[in-house]
């Protein structure tokens, strides 16, 4: 299998014999969903992680998932707030409005959310249940809007605005609490939600680097501004996550198979691996087996391109959380093996070029679809690529070849990154200097992980001299494994 599976760790998973079979079952990456759970929580499934796939000789990164802003309604009586249909609201700052007024004042503190505002703008609340349509703009931090779709209203429900781009951090403090977590524990991945544009992404990464970590930032595009921005956010994004639950929130849900396959073809133009999300197999919640439509769901991301697929709930608070993860890879490597009997992963290069994004390194880019080629001519049994940041990797794996890919680095950032790219499988192994030690690593890496044996053929990419540095791809060398 060489799509990645993540999965989202909880209550089902914390009987360590489930963890185990998770892990046997595929898991590459957990996450670790910092909108529930304390840290206490965290730290326990993170070490159970870590000691169980090491006895388990697999590689699972880590990864932490931000919260990011969230915009609720205050206070109302605990019998709730009749919405009805028709009929004039008012959305005020007021902690505690005067019940008594007309139209209904309904608590709303958010300033920033009221000022960005005009009329027309629809504002969705518990996640579209309830429907409000601005009036007029705001007036002394008081928003008229009328009731479109009505229902009973309480407390803290969440509330979002549709294409409106909201002056806003997407770092709160409760984030800034979780990233300093995620860096003392030395997690692999840190997940930004309320990407709005590329500078958000950049303030992540000022933060890791400002507490001494170098966490792999996964941007999670969940607004329609971000999509504006995605060829920026993609270029200073380490991984891509479509999170198709906020997105089918802020734009209508036609549209999210659109931009789902978009921002797969972008990530996967950019060499930037690219993770699909939210309800794959939303019925295994409470269900054995999963739906013919989830099915078809996950199998057309694969065959969009997707580097990795990710469960929520199913396996966080689902009954059948080792029953969801077999499903996925069941799926998923059905869906592989048609692609590869169809035409071969390896014409994804025809393809590449007919994208309008440029490659981001012209030479790695000649190179890796240069072996990849050559290891189809002549079935190799694996490509062998070193590399210290991942590039190279990526690189290789965005043509999709029908044989495996080895990274072989001497970085653990960079072995942990593997866990994200399709179809790279990654050794750590010391920076070799001469060339001839180099050969004897990539082959002795390609037999280890079971992928070539005696007088097989490997397709090696390397830069030399050795440690010239990241990015410096110039050597393809067939050689025959001994």
């Amino acid at each position: 299998m060489r799509t990645k599976i993540v999965c989202t760790l909880g209550p089902s998973t914390d009987d360590e014999d489930v963890l185990r079979r998770i892990i046997r079952a595929g898991m590459d990456v957990a996450r670790m969903n910092f909108s529930h759970g304390k840290h206490e929580d965290h730290a326990r499934r993170i070490e159970a992680v870590r000691r169980i796939a090491a006895e388990e000789g697999a590689l699972v990164a880590i990864m932490g998932d931000l919260q990011g802003p969230k915009f609720r309604i205050g206070t109302v009586p605990t019998e709730g707030v009749a919405l009805v249909k028709g009929t004039e609201v008012i959305l005020t700052p007021d902690a505690d409005p005067d019940a008594s007024t007309q139209p209904q004042h309904i608590p709303f503190l958010h300033l920033e959310v009221i000022g960005a505002c005009k009329p027309g703008q629809k504002l969705l609340i518990d996640d579209g249940a309830m429907v409000l349509q601005v009036l007029s703009a705001p007036v002394a931090g008081r928003l008229r809007c009328q009731v479109l779709i009505g229902g009973t209203l309480t407390s803290r429900k969440g509330v979002s605005a549709p294409g409106t781009k909201i002056p806003v951090s997407p770092i709160t403090l409760k984030d800034d609490d979780d990233i300093e977590f995620a860096v003392k524990q030395s997690m692999d991945a840190i997940a930004l939600s309320f990407v709005q544009q590329s500078s958000d992404v950049q303030l992540l990464r000022e933060r890791i680097h400002s507490l001494g970590g170098d966490q792999l930032i996964v941007s999670k595009i969940e607004k329609p501004q971000a999509i504006d921005d995605l060829g920026h956010i993609i270029r200073c994004s380490d991984v891509v996550m479509v999170a198709r639950g906020d997105l089918g929130v802020e734009s209508s849900p036609e549209e999210v198979p659109f931009h789902q396959k978009s921002i797969i073809r972008n990530c996967l133009q950019a060499g930037v691996p690219v993770i699909t999300a939210t309800q794959m197999l939303q019925s295994m919640i409470h269900a054995a087996s999963p739906t013919r439509a989830e099915a078809s769901d996950v199998a057309n991301a694969v065959l969009d391109g997707t580097d990795a697929v990710m469960l929520s709930a199913e396996t966080a608070s689902g009954e059948y959380p080792v029953e969801a993860v077999e499903a996925l890879a069941r799926i998923a490597t059905k869906a592989e093996e048609h692609a590869i009997a169809r035409d071969g992963f390896f014409q994804q290069a025809d393809f590449l070029h007919e994208m309008a994004m440029p490659a981001p390194d012209h030479t790695t880019q000649a190179l890796t679809e240069a072996a990849v080629r050559i290891a189809h001519e002549i079935a190799a049994a694996a490509i062998v690529c070193t590399t210290a940041s991942g590039f190279t990797a990526r690189m290789m794996a965005r043509h999709r070849p029908d044989v495996p890919i080895v990274g072989l680095t001497p970085t653990k950032r960079a072995y942990q990154y593997s866990a994200f790219i399709w179809g790279v499988r990654s050794v750590l192994a010391p920076l070799v200097m001469t060339n001839e030690e180099m050969f004897e690593a990539a082959v002795n890496a390609a037999v280890a992980l079971g992928f070539a044996t005696q007088d097989d053929h490997i397709v090696i990419t390397a830069g030399v001299p050795m440690g010239s540095g990241s990015g410096k791809t110039n050597l393809i060398k067939v050689h025959t494994c001994y």
